[in-house]
């Protein structure tokens, strides 16, 4: 029996305490498995630089990133000085200066950085979201990995923003970003319209861009067509000129207005107008989607793939603390079947997402950290097929680790009853926002889906569907392999796509489901591999 009080005592200091000092790497024995794991060859050494990243992560940044969030401090433009000068100034509280500050100087991208230490870093850093970092590192990683590509006849400039971004200059790291979407064509980049005019050396941009995340970069890479030609080629165009960024001259573009999102909100997103800027080409001027969908946009979305892992890593572990806190009707809430069922089911969600993301970057490092922008190749017919498993698992790992990942944080939301959509008690709302958002980044779920299917038909003739299923699947059990095999080939063999009729979106339905089992079978047995642990130590 409860009698009343109007002294009611009651406090969530247990809770509150466990939680904030909970270290996201020494505390997670799942993640120190998966290292032990996949990491071999830069252990010990690595295991004691993610001792010591985590600490920083898992406290001093993940305080700064709480404070970051808060509505007050968002960023905002001012367009003029106080001499009526256009600035285009980008106002950020100092919080987010010193953690992008600090996390950039870990130098994840230089020669120096160990192969599997740039993407464990950056699973630590994840878990803290998006806080106007995690964006910018993306972006930063698929601008090197386009001028890299390119070495022949690189033009000066783009050696010097290489080396910027890569081993910092004077402690000073660059920061990258990507400006492909237009008004009239979304992720169709083909669609582009921006036009880039032939100067002596250099190039002239003229334009919009509809949808340009990251803007307070220093350098971003943007899709557009040469004067005169219908073909689109790929340009890297610096946010100042030498010696312009101190007078806050930007480089022959303005800063229209901020996107206002429902996520993400600490990444300044904004719409821009190009009279004149100065750009370099980046390869061939007419393989410019081949080489932003095969190399830029897909090392952003292993970068989502990450952020869902560790979003959902987070979000699990905080879900588990609050149920062994709280008490609910007489017993504490991870002592319900009910609520004992659905903590499972995160925890698996969060180490299966994670076991099948490590295990695609593993692919990624063994076939050499190179991608293959287009689907056409000189390389040997087993290679090609290792390289083709690398670039479909990427595309699957994205569309289905960022869809689930919206459901995995509504549903450790629920644990926390009322409490779990209040922004300032714990990291949730936040991680269910950026969620959504990152959902829809590098391509949209229908994109991908329909992307996948037409790669598979493209390259049937060298590479038999069932033999793809069994060979991305290896070591799954057989009934599951020949079960995916023979529904692969049914909707091949009546495509979905192309005509608007009730059997077509059945088929099209059917489709999806398809692309998510056939992934979560990958994740499945990438999590057997490894095998489960907990966590959270107890």
């Amino acid at each position: 029996m409860t009698l009343p009080d109007r002294h009611n005592q009651y406090s969530f200091k247990g809770f509150t305490e466990k939680v904030r000092s909970v270290d996201f790497y020494s505390d997670d024995s799942f993640f120190q498995r998966i290292v032990n794991h996949y990491c071999s060859d830069e252990l010990p050494a690595l295991h004691d630089k993610l001792l010591k990243l985590s600490f920083k992560v898992s406290f001093r940044w993940s305080e700064l990133a709480d404070r970051i969030a808060r509505p007050e401090l968002r960023p905002y433009m001012e367009h003029y000085d106080a001499f009526n000068q256009r600035v285009d100034r980008i106002v950020r509280p100092l919080e987010t200066s010193l953690l992008e500050q600090e996390a950039f100087s870990e130098a994840l991208f230089s020669s120096r950085t160990g192969k599997w230490e740039n993407f464990t870093k950056r699973f630590l850093l994840h878990q803290i979201g998006e806080s106007c970092v995690m964006c910018p590192t993306a972006c930063t990683e698929g601008l090197i990995a386009l001028i890299q590509e390119f070495p022949e006849g690189r033009h000066p400039e783009l050696s010097k923003i290489l080396l910027h971004c890569t081993e910092g200059i004077d402690g000073d790291f660059g920061i990258g970003a990507q400006f492909m979407t237009e008004i009239q064509g979304g992720s169709d980049i083909p669609a582009n319209l921006l036009e880039v005019e032939p100067v002596g050396d250099h190039y002239r941009v003229y334009g919009a861009k509809f949808f340009c995340s990251a803007m307070h970069a220093d350098y971003s890479v943007i899709t557009a067509k040469v004067t005169g030609s219908e073909d689109v080629g790929t340009f890297i165009v610096p946010s100042w000129l030498p010696g312009e960024k101190k007078h806050e001259r930007r480089n022959g573009y303005r800063i229209n207005r901020f996107k206002w999102k429902l996520g993400t909100a600490e990444l300044p997103t904004a719409e821009i107008e190009y009279d004149g800027a100065v750009a370099y080409a980046v390869g061939p001027t007419n393989r410019g989607v081949a080489n932003a969908v095969g190399i830029v946009l897909t090392l952003s979305r292993i970068a989502v793939a990450t952020s869902s892992a560790a979003a959902m890593t987070r979000a699990a572990r905080e879900a588990l603390i609050y149920s062994q806190f709280r008490d609910v009707f007489g017993k504490k809430i991870c002592e319900w079947p009910l609520a004992a069922g659905q903590l499972r089911d995160l925890q698996d969600a969060a180490q299966r997402t994670t076991a099948g993301a490590f295990k695609v970057y593993d692919l990624f490092i063994r076939l050499g950290k190179t991608l293959q922008p287009g689907l056409e190749s000189k390389d040997p017919l087993d290679i090609r097929k290792l390289k083709f498993n690398l670039r479909e698992l990427i595309i699957l790992q994205k569309l289905v680790s960022a869809y689930e990942t919206v459901d995995v944080i509504r549903k450790a939301m629920s644990i926390f009853g009322g409490h779990g959509v209040i922004e300032d008690f714990s990291s949730l709302p936040r991680l269910f926002r950026d969620a959504t958002v990152n959902e829809l980044w590098e391509g949209p779920r229908n994109v991908l889906l329909m992307q996948v299917f037409r790669d598979i038909q493209r390259v049937s003739s060298w590479y038999p569907p069932e033999e793809f299923t069994s060979n991305i699947l290896q070591g799954a059990p057989k009934e599951t392999v020949e079960s995916l095999s023979a529904t692969l080939k049914d909707l091949l063999a009546e495509p979905p796509f192309f005509e608007l009729s009730p059997g077509a979106m059945e088929r099209a339905a059917l489709w999806e489901t398809f692309c998510d089992d056939l992934f979560r079978a990958y994740q499945e047995q990438a999590l057997n591999e490894v095998g489960r642990a907990p966590l959270l130590k107890q």
